[in-house]
């Protein structure tokens, strides 16, 4: 096994067990807010405040942490948001105010960066060929910590209590944390020339760089159409089964065939984007999942809402990995780690603002509409990419004749 791919898996189990503590604890958070004494009236409210709060730290962090990966070392990132995580999930298990509840989720959404760094190292040390499946590969081991999490954390939460379940997420991700100390060396970047060093890369000419600023918007507007429908979709479930009973174990069944789905296709859209071009396989993405989960507006049956999901779960597995792929082809080396803090920028605020409009959205046009706007604004997102792509291509063609 060649050393990129040895130093890939190793952060791809890193990713994995970070995912999976996270998921592990972070759904559990609206019970444990009963524990913390929140009444059953206002437990909503404060589950929204709690989650957004780290969503809006993070996504405000997030470009500071990848300034710091390009200028320190993205490994030395890694292995501080491991251990900053670590600790920040063992402090939730000694909390005993829904506000302090809230400080620590803010501490949280502070000291992350562990998966875009990840990240960051894998897509400078991979070759140039093998970008879109390695890039692929780890976001299918972010999904497979994301449905792994979940089971694992509830059977702690059942065994040993919800506070217990916290340190057990700590010990994982610090598990992961040691792991990278020992195993991952950074590859070292080619010496910068003088070129380089009299035009630094920046920020500023960051945002000047319009493919760059197109896929981060493209990311916002993805997380934000696929998090409208996470508010409601218990109660979906719950109505197409008859019942609330069972619904959360319904329900969880439903989202891990999402994530199953993305586990088998991320690699695959990966290694299709290397040999026919990665924005016709994201303009394939995005508009065959766009039809796709508009198609739940007709759907009244649960088994048959699952089998669309997971059909669903295929094609959303694509857009991710092959945005970060466009992400890394469109900057200077130099501007790795923040390339990927500025992605997780755009991820955690489409991941904040989605569950707040769904929500309203909910409460005005009901959710079978909200599948249809999700499905449409995916759709158009692939429109617009296929529009702006054929325009590149022309520019290009009439500068080579020109």
């Amino acid at each position: 096994m060649q050393s990129w791919q040895r130093t890939m898996w190793i952060l791809w189990f890193g990713v994995l067990f970070c995912s999976s503590s996270y998921t592990m604890s972070v759904p559990f958070l609206p019970l444990f807010l009963f524990d913390l004494g929140v009444p059953e009236s206002s437990v909503n409210l404060w589950a929204g405040i709690v989650h957004s709060s780290a969503f809006l730290v993070g996504a405000v962090m997030a470009p500071l942490w990848g300034m710091l990966a390009d200028k320190y070392g993205k490994r030395k990132m890694v292995i501080r948001a491991g251990i900053s995580l670590a600790f920040i999930y063992a402090l939730i298990a000694f909390v005993q105010t829904p506000w302090q509840l809230v400080g620590v989720r803010m501490l949280h959404g502070f000291v992350g960066g562990f998966v875009p760094a990840s990240m960051s190292i894998v897509a400078t040390i991979a070759p140039k060929e093998k970008l879109g499946w390695s890039l692929g590969m780890m976001q299918a081991g972010t999904m497979t910590g994301g449905i792994l999490g979940p089971l694992f954390g509830g059977l702690l939460a059942q065994a040993f209590g919800l506070r217990r379940s916290f340190v057990v997420a700590a010990i994982i991700i610090l598990a992961a944390t040691v792991a990278v100390v020992i195993w991952v060396r950074e590859g070292k970047t080619e010496p910068q020339t003088e070129k380089k060093k009299e035009k630094p890369v920046t920020y500023r000419m960051a945002f000047r760089n319009r493919a760059l600023m197109s896929m981060l918007m493209l990311l916002a507007l993805f997380q934000l159409s696929i998090n409208m429908i996470q508010p409601l979709l218990t109660l979906h479930i719950a109505k197409l089964q008859g019942g609330l009973q069972g619904a959360v174990l319904s329900a969880g069944f439903v989202l891990s065939l999402i994530g199953i789905a993305g586990i088998l296709a991320s690699p695959v859209w990966g290694r299709l984007g290397e040999r026919k071009g990665y924005h016709r396989i994201l303009v394939t993405c995005l508009m065959c999942a766009g039809i796709v989960v508009s198609m739940q507006f007709f759907v009244q049956d649960l088994w048959l809402f699952a089998v669309v999901q997971f059909v669903f779960g295929l094609f959303m597995a694509g857009i991710s990995p092959i945005v970060n792929t466009l992400v890394v082809q469109s900057t200077d080396e130099q501007f790795r780690g923040r390339s990927f803090g500025l992605t997780t920028s755009a991820n955690q605020f489409g991941s904040m603002l989605g569950p707040l409009i769904g929500g309203l959205l909910g409460l005005a046009v009901g959710i079978h509409w909200i599948f249809v706007a999700t499905g449409m604004m995916m759709f158009a997102a692939g429109i617009s990419v296929w529009l702006r792509r054929k325009h590149e291509l022309g520019q290009e063609r009439r500068t080579a004749r020109g």
